[in-house]
């Protein structure tokens, strides 16, 4: 029996349930985010074995590190040199995984499961996110909510994160009933048409694309989402303030800044941000002007923009590259998710918008859930991956599929994968492939090698076969000639993705 462990347990719930949320989201004004963060280094250079050797195999003394100025040149961590370069329980406090309660997956850049292990009390500052949205935006506090997890079950993060979090909410005293039907949608239709109209309003919860088709799919099944006053809250994908647009209208909202929010997690370390009320505003806006959005952002593409706690997640921009450093059952310090972005102090964002004569704070007059606290703005991964329905799809499965006997001779290997919107906005998969030397395209040749690509995806990607909805399942293949001059360009380094570009 650990007697320690209940300690900690019982301290951090006390101090959980003790603390308004108010009180936890001002925190930053009083208590400098930099002085934890280099606190939390110091803690994690003595207790975690695998950073005590990270740093000594660099010849860096913890010791010496003492000043903010020093915690900014530590070197950046990141999956592949720190977390898969060490065993699991060596991330841990002590070397103890034992002291950990449970275990989360995500696929690594091959598709290879990651094991994240994390304790009860770690899902408490991920709650805080969550309470964010549900009281912010959703006004759950006073409001009778059916959550519907709509994220994939078992051992992938997503569901079973989003419903501890909404469980500890309910643990709080929202009024907040929890159903867990997955990527179901027959048990989501059921559970919503039969427990839906018991309450206020109803929350389907899981990733953006997704949700559409469960919203679309409604619609055709003959719901009328309007009286049971959906709300979404999305993770894991960049959309277009369009897009938000045509899901909330189909889903009966009237409410845009309101009625939905995206979070920014990862299974490593939680949730790490979440839109609010005040970042949707700024975005919707921005999306309307995209040389106001290019200036500030300083690419063409509009991305995600959301709010964060920097007392629970420390965030630093290196180069146009994210960093966070963030307690854990993993601790993890300085650590880069490869995702591309920035962050910005509230007062700096708003000075920005008044200097071009916008002043979100007027068009959310009410000033329900004004937070000032900072942004942060993500891209997306700067790898080769691309995301669909959340799963992430890697160039290694997609190269399998051109290299089986039937198909391997027609083409070079090369080929470029993309995540578009379809008229109706749903996603598709393309993959646009280079057809060898003297081929020429054909029906059968498309198809076959679609059937190829499909087969090693359900095969090596364990989160495409559970994420992806079933009819989802084959990518659109498009065959092009050699050195075709957009994709193939000859005498160029090639790439194997192209990333999304949100319409607005």
């Amino acid at each position: 029996m650990n007697k320690a462990q209940r300690q900690r347990f019982l301290a951090a719930i006390n101090h959980h349930f003790a603390t308004s949320l108010d009180e936890t989201l001002s925190r930053h004004h009083d208590v400098d985010p930099a002085t934890l963060a280099l606190a939390l280094f110091q803690e994690v250079a003595a207790s975690v074995p695998a950073y005590g050797r990270f740093l000594a195999e660099r010849g860096l003394d913890a010791a010496a590190v003492q000043s903010h100025e020093a915690f900014r040149v530590l070197p950046v961590l990141t999956k592949q040199t720190y977390v898969l370069a060490n065993p699991i329980a060596d991330l841990c406090r002590g070397g103890r995984l034992e002291d950990c309660d449970m275990v989360a997956v995500s696929s690594g850049s091959t598709g290879r499961p990651t094991f994240w292990p994390r304790f009860v009390t770690d899902e408490l500052p991920v709650t805080r996110r969550f309470e964010q949205i549900f009281h912010d935006s959703f006004e759950a506090d006073r409001r009778r909510t059916l959550a519907v997890i709509c994220f994939a079950m078992g051992t992938w993060v997503g569901g079973m994160y989003t419903t501890a979090a909404c469980r500890h909410l309910a643990a709080r005293g929202y009024p907040i009933t929890v159903i867990t039907p997955g990527n179901n949608k027959d048990e989501i239709f059921r559970a919503i048409e039969e427990l839906g109209p018991a309450f206020d309003q109803v929350v389907l919860l899981g990733y953006p694309p997704f949700l559409k088709d469960v919203i679309d799919a409604g619609l055709v099944r003959g719901i009328d989402w309007s009286p049971l006053n959906i709300k979404l809250v999305f993770a894991g994908e960049v959309f277009s303030e369009e897009w938000r647009t045509l899901v909330l209208e189909r889903a009966g909202s009237k409410d845009p800044y309101r009625d939905s929010a995206s979070m920014y997690g990862t299974a490593d370390a939680g949730v790490l941000a979440v839109e609010t009320p005040l970042s949707i505003a700024i975005r919707r806006h921005l999306a309307r002007y995209p040389d106001v959005a290019r200036e500030l952002f300083g690419q063409e593409r509009l991305p995600t923009l959301l709010q964060y706690d920097p007392c629970a997640r420390y965030f630093e921009a290196i180069d146009g590259m994210l960093v966070f450093t963030g307690d854990g059952g993993t601790p993890l310090v300085r650590y880069a998710i490869l995702d591309q972005g920035g962050v910005i102090p509230h007062d700096t964002m708003l000075s920005f918008l008044a200097r071009r004569s916008f002043h979100p704070l007027v068009t959310l007059s009410d000033g329900r859930g004004m937070r000032d606290m900072p942004f942060v703005y993500v891209f997306g991964r700067s790898d080769f991956t691309v995301s669909y329905f959340g799963a992430n799809v890697y160039p290694e499965n997609v190269s399998v599929g051109l290299e089986q006997p039937t198909v391997s001779a027609h083409v070079t290997g090369k080929f470029v994968m993309e995540v578009r919107e379809e008229d109706d906005h749903n996603p598709i998969l393309v993959i646009r492939i280079e057809l060898a030397p003297g081929e020429e395209p054909s029906d059968l040749l498309q198809n076959t090698l679609a059937q190829a690509i499909q087969a090693e995806l359900l095969r090596l990607n364990s989160e495409y076969k559970t994420y992806v909805p079933e009819g989802r399942h084959l990518p659109r293949v498009l065959l092009l000639p050699t050195g075709d001059p957009t994709y193939f360009p000859v005498g160029v380094k090639h790439r194997y993705t192209r990333k999304p570009t949100p319409a607005g």
